[in-house]
């Protein structure tokens, strides 16, 4: 599903393009504040060693599956307007498409949940299971194509403003997908959770701070 998909099934017909880029910059928010809230407040979770991830399992795991449901469609609906403010400029095919593949990623990593590990929930082993479980593997590839599509989307928005004449916007779009990067392809597997956790907070940052920057740019 894409952008192009969604406008066309109807979804967003009717709705004010402002509207739709709001959900999209409020996607970040959604996902990276409710799962701390989670990580904080589940007695045993600890981040340092269990990622967000892992919040889907439990008792209280249909909490984390709807946060990674519902921040998706909130994407997708980001992706839509972006397809409506940039349609025919610099940006206007592969941003969008690339913020629909976020939408798309999180809520196959929020149906497909991981495989009971790192101590989480209660019970579980206490590292890496010793085998996956192709839903294991599935929630991988949504994560992956989540945070992938969405850095490389800071490097398409990158060369959008460049051509503006954006310039500062242009250096936030790179340093922010840098960032991530660094931070996650960082070697030290003892502190991936962490790392997840702060990667996702520039990727998701930059998403909100350039879905409202492109409702003012409308706007003037």
């Amino acid at each position: 599903m894409t952008s192009t998909t969604l406008s066309r099934a109807g979804t967003t017909r009717g709705v004010p393009t402002a509207t739709l880029l709001a959900a999209g910059a409020a996607a970040g928010p959604l996902f990276l504040g409710l799962g701390l809230i989670q990580a904080f407040t589940r007695d045993g979770f600890d981040l340092s060693r269990q990622p967000l991830s892992l919040l889907a399992l439990g008792d209280h795991g249909w909490i984390q599956i709807g946060n990674f449901v519902l921040s998706g469609l909130l994407a997708l609906a980001g992706a839509a307007g972006f397809r409506r403010a940039l349609r025919g400029a610099p940006g206007g095919t592969w941003g969008p498409a690339l913020v629909a593949v976020l939408g798309v990623g999180l809520i196959v990593a929020g149906v497909l949940r991981a495989d009971p590990s790192m101590g989480w929930p209660a019970g579980a082993p206490e590292g890496s299971p010793e085998t996956m479980s192709w839903h294991s593997y599935g929630h991988g590839v949504g994560a992956m194509l989540s945070f992938g599509s969405l850095t490389i989307a800071c490097l398409v928005f990158a060369r959008r403003y460049l051509r503006r004449g954006a310039r500062g916007w242009a250096l936030y779009s790179v340093l922010s997908a840098l960032a991530t990067v660094v931070v996650m392809a960082w070697p030290d597997q003892d502190s991936i959770s962490v790392r997840m956790a702060v990667g996702s907070f520039f990727v998701f940052a930059w998403l909100t701070a350039v879905s409202l920057h492109t409702v003012n740019e409308r706007n003037h």
